[in-house]
């Protein structure tokens, strides 16, 4: 979906457009559907931009966006695509545009595609059957896609690229394939129990290519906690988050290198819509704008100490 995206911009401009700049410009618009996602859900500007800042500034997004390198790339696009497909269900809700947004997702991360049962709680409607049925049409195109153009690189629909680099499963981190469930606890660890780097000398503390932890990376992310788990929307914004942390934790390698754990924003545009549903149960108070502030701080140090310095390391 990247390269898709990046093609007419590449007809037009050649060279002189580089894919940073398709992050950059996906990083953008995801803070402009977080914001429009923001008011859907409560009409306070107040809040929206609360949200918008905190998504921009306060999430490993910036860094992601910023750099744009291929994984990174990816991650991006389908953070982009899932935060549509999350207005448009909550707007509109028109399905087979809810379907073709998620499986735009989809051909960017596959994971996102686990994402499905909110997205059919939120436009099946009276007309259950019929909506389901037209929810379905819109991904099934890019699925095809995707089965296609596997076919045509690997002679198979599944994705099997990853098992033709050669010698990947003689990597340490693949001794039990490229997925099993005994890979989780590293995840976990990354996800949650990962620190910077201390160092006796200037700058004393970096980032890891490791990880970093979410609580330290986004501690605004706290607000999901606070999102009413009696709604039946967040407890399947929840089971999505729990589905697709299954897949991504089952995997052999955590990520690295990143900035934070760059594999949750696979499933960020639901926490991101938690949080904002957290936060709106009630006003903005100065604990909300304090915790912006040091997200905001974190990944501003992340950003410049990696991409303008290069001070980082394992």
């Amino acid at each position: 979906m990247p390269a898709i995206l990046a093609i007419p911009f590449v007809l037009t401009l050649k060279d002189i457009f580089q894919q940073q700049y398709l992050a950059h410009l996906l990083g953008a618009g995801i803070v402009f559907l977080t914001i429009k996602l923001a008011l859907q859900l409560k009409k306070d500007m107040k809040l929206a931009i609360w949200s918008g800042v905190l998504v921009g500034f306060g999430t490993i997004i910036w860094y992601l966006s910023a750099t744009g390198s291929s994984w990174y790339l990816g991650q991006v696009t389908s953070c982009f695509f899932l935060m549509a497909a999350l207005n448009e269900s909550l707007g509109k809700k028109r399905p087979f545009l809810t379907g073709m947004l998620l499986g735009a997702s989809y051909l960017s991360r596959l994971t996102t595609i686990l994402s499905f049962p909110l997205f059919i709680y939120l436009i099946m409607g009276k007309e259950r059957i019929k909506n389901i049925t037209k929810f379905a049409l819109g991904i099934l195109p890019l699925v095809l896609i995707n089965f296609s153009y596997n076919f045509i690189r690997f002679g198979t629909i599944f994705d099997k690229g990853y098992l033709l680099i050669p010698g990947v499963l003689d990597e340490i981190w693949y001794q039990k394939g490229l997925f099993n469930l005994s890979y989780i606890p590293a995840h976990l660890k990354v996800i949650f129990a990962s620190f910077p780097i201390i160092k006796k000398e200037f700058p004393f503390i970096i980032p890891s290519w490791a990880g970093l932890s979410i609580w330290i990376t986004t501690p605004a992310f706290l607000y999901s906690f606070f999102s009413d788990i009696k709604e039946k929307v967040v407890q399947i914004s929840w089971f999505v988050i729990a589905l697709i942390s299954l897949v991504i934790f089952s995997h052999g390698t955590t990520g690295f290198a990143q900035f934070g754990y760059r594999f949750a924003v696979d499933f960020y545009p639901f926490l991101i819509f938690l949080t904002i549903k957290g936060v709106a149960k009630g006003k903005l108070q100065k604990h909300h704008w304090i915790l912006l502030i040091i997200s905001i701080l974190v990944n501003f140090w992340g950003v410049i100490w990696i991409n303008k310095f290069g001070w980082v390391s394992f």
